[in-house]
């Protein structure tokens, strides 16, 4: 199954650390952006944006790392638009406090995943397993 992660740049580490642990357990990442380094053209920009909405499509599911910025809620979107599964992570149940929440991490298609990054991929591997059973 097909995978892809927005996040931050500032959750680069734990980026490459989810991916690593889905492959590991057989899972296929659609496209890494955090290999893209020294951007600095509009057009890099602009194959980069191809690329990752390639990928959200591409994906059967997508994670979402909290805290995420702007380009990974356009990419929740993308998701959403195109009913991805989605996997909603924070370490705490930020995800849950009504001032600061948003109201699409509420959908029925998100799966919230509050704890540890492992605590995550396992919930992803149980759960996109069962659906191949």
């Amino acid at each position: 199954m097909k995978f892809y992660i927005a996040s931050s740049f500032k959750n680069t580490e734990k980026v490459k650390y989810v991916s690593k642990m889905l492959i590991e357990k057989g899972f296929t990442h659609t496209y890494d952006w955090t290999l893209n380094e020294n951007i600095t053209t509009l057009e890099e920009l602009k194959e980069i944006g191809q690329k990752e909405t390639n990928a959200v499509i591409d994906a059967e599911f997508v994670v979402v790392l909290l805290p995420a910025g702007k380009g990974s809620h356009v990419e929740l979107g993308i998701a959403i638009g195109n009913s991805k599964k989605i996997y909603l992570y924070s370490s705490d149940n930020e995800v849950d406090n009504l001032e600061t929440t948003s109201t699409f991490y509420q959908l029925p298609e998100i799966t919230k995943c509050i704890g540890t990054l492992d605590e995550l991929v396992n919930i992803i591997d149980v759960n996109e397993k069962s659906f191949l059973s």
